[in-house]
């Protein structure tokens, strides 16, 4: 019984213990409910999870409690501030760091009353507004704001001799630290000389700009004269700013530069056949063809080219490729009786319709069996063919079925063929005879015989048909005037110039685009590539050197702004070079 005693007497004391245990978190009656601050209490309600309700607020609670006032809210006597906060900004007197006013309705007051900041929060928005100072100085030429700004950046100092690699941003030899937002100035000014602006971006600013002006000038017509307002249009027009930037080529040196190789992403297993830029200024594509029978297009951008696409045709050995002049296809030929039509916009490539030369062949043994010499008009509307026998084949290309609607004879095997004008077509000949036909008429309009007379087999002229080169295989080159595209006359021109730079067969030629400068090369031997000065007819002496890895070259072209030239060799690679001239314009 004793035991069972002592054990009911441990139970009594037990439940009273439990009786007397608080809840965790709890305050003693002894310590009193509010002798603690609300900061204390605060950081008891963070830890412990249990509600929090500031001193002020319980004490009118109480209050209206005591004296019966159960209506009212009790709140009377407690700060707007003490209870409620503002998410957001009052009407009208807010603005945002754009400049734009922010407006809230509040649901109660007059529409026209302000609503201020409290101070902390001003004196917190102008010292945000100190902090982008700096930051905005340098965006302040383009017209906008930066987004956000680091504060530290208006107190941080840079040392500009602590370090190798800072020296060279120093202005002067003496000068040592710099502040953040200068040392920011300075190194993105750093980045444009390694980095230069691409050509996109300048012209898209260029536009900008233009906008601008024009825009301010029509808001200011009604203040300015009929005299001033002309001026105005004609000084933003295009023309004016293209001839201004317009400057001539010196001779004797030319600025060039190496770049990494235009298909360093994807090298061909063969010699490149054909290298040509998209003919627009605004698409930088370049298309290489290889003798492992393969297509590939790639981005010139002067650093990485990256690769976009590559086509192989197993039945066509493809030694010509051409851009459609309105640069939404490419041509492809070769030694067959058929051409490759690739599609930019959709990616296919199909190929000719069988019979192309059925109509005008007459018989089997006049079937000509090859397309690989071939040139577009200047519309695209017309494609030229050389086949055998001196026919030279005329493809309507406007109906998109590429079917032969004509055809001319040479005396002699047909050689190379080139568009002087849009109906106006010239053909050399196998004997050095140059022909200019009238394509509509399908009648020869002149015939002259070329200087020098023997081994001609490369023809080709300026964008603006104020010179034509012919190459000969004895390595010689004849540049002629625009006297030798005009039918009118009959006489036989002679030869501005004989570049006899090379010794070996001449393989291709190639003019940039404002007719400054012609490049020749042959792919005989090794390193066989001159470029001419075409205003002076002197050949530039200082590139390439002896050192200058190009190979044997097979064939060259120039970008539609001259900025980049492209030169394949035997060794699938395509070499890319940089004409500062052209590129600084």
């Amino acid at each position: 019984m004793g035991k069972h005693s002592k054990k009911r007497q441990r139970t009594q004391q037990e439940e009273k213990e439990e009786a007397d245990i608080q809840p965790l978190g709890a305050v003693p009656p002894s310590l009193g409910e509010y002798e603690k601050d609300d900061e204390e209490r605060r950081l008891e309600a963070f830890l412990f999870g249990t509600g929090f309700t500031p001193t002020t607020m319980m004490n009118n609670l109480q209050t209206n409690e005591v004296d019966g006032e159960g209506e009212k809210s009790g709140l009377d006597n407690v700060m707007d501030s003490d209870i409620f906060f503002m998410d957001g900004a009052g009407p009208s007197t807010i603005s945002n760091e754009f400049g734009s006013s922010i407006y809230a309705d509040f649901g109660t007051g007059d529409v026209n009353e302000s609503f201020t900041l409290p101070t902390a929060i001003e004196e917190t928005q102008n010292q945000d507004d100190q902090n982008r100072v700096g930051l905005g100085a340098l965006s302040s030429s383009k017209g906008k704001k930066a987004a956000w700004a680091d504060p530290d950046d208006a107190t941080i100092q840079v040392s500009l001799t602590s370090d190798k690699r800072l020296r060279k941003l120093r202005d002067t030899t003496e000068e040592d630290t710099i502040g953040g937002r200068d040392y920011e100035a300075r190194l993105r000014r750093q980045y444009e000389k390694v980095i230069p602006v691409p050509e996109w971006a300048s012209t898209a600013r260029e536009q900008l700009h233009k906008k601008k002006r024009r825009r301010s000038s029509v808001s200011d017509d009604d203040q300015t004269s009929d005299v001033e307002t002309q001026l105005g249009s004609l000084l933003n027009s295009s023309d004016v700013l293209s001839s201004s930037r317009k400057q001539t080529l010196a001779n004797g040196q030319i600025s060039i530069e190496r770049l990494r190789d235009a298909n360093q992403s994807a090298k061909a297993d063969g010699e490149i056949r054909a290298v040509k830029f998209h003919p627009s200024l605004a698409v930088p594509l370049l298309l290489t063809a290889s003798a492992d029978r393969r297509l590939r297009l790639f981005n010139i951008d002067g650093h990485t080219n990256p690769h976009l696409q590559s086509v192989h045709i197993p039945d066509l050995p493809i030694t010509t490729a051409h851009f459609h002049p309105s640069g939404s296809s490419i041509l492809l030929t070769g030694q067959r009786p058929f051409y490759y039509l690739y599609d930019l916009q959709s990616g296919n490539c199909t190929r000719s319709p069988r019979g192309l030369w059925g109509v005008h062949s007459g018989n089997q043994n006049n079937t000509d069996m090859s397309m690989e010499i071939c040139a577009f008009s200047q519309s695209g509307d017309t494609l030229a063919v050389a086949g055998r026998k001196g026919y030279v084949h005329l493809v309507d290309w406007r109906r998109g079925g590429g079917q032969v609607v004509g055809s001319m004879k040479m005396n002699a095997a047909v050689k190379d063929v080139w568009w002087s004008r849009e109906n106006e077509l010239m053909t050399l000949g196998e004997d050095s005879e140059v022909y200019v036909w009238d394509v509509s008429g399908k009648r020869c309009l002149r015939r002259w015989k070329e200087d020098g007379g023997f081994g001609s087999r490369v023809m080709t002229g300026s964008r603006n048909s104020s010179y034509l080169a012919i190459g000969s295989n004895t390595g010689l080159v004849n540049v002629y005037g625009s006297e030798s595209t005009d039918a009118s006359l009959s006489n036989m021109p002679k030869p501005l110039k004989t570049i006899g730079n090379l010794t070996t067969s001449i393989s291709t030629m190639c003019f940039n685009h404002d007719s400054q400068i012609l490049a020749l090369a042959s792919k005989t031997k090794k390193d066989q590539l001159k470029m001419v000065h075409l205003p002076s007819l002197t050949v530039f002496s200082n590139w390439p050197t002896s050192a200058t890895p190009l190979g044997h070259v097979t064939c060259i072209d120039f970008s539609p702004g001259s900025d980049y030239t492209a030169i394949g060799n035997n060794r699938g690679r395509v070499l890319l070079y940089n004409l500062k001239h052209f590129a600084s314009r």
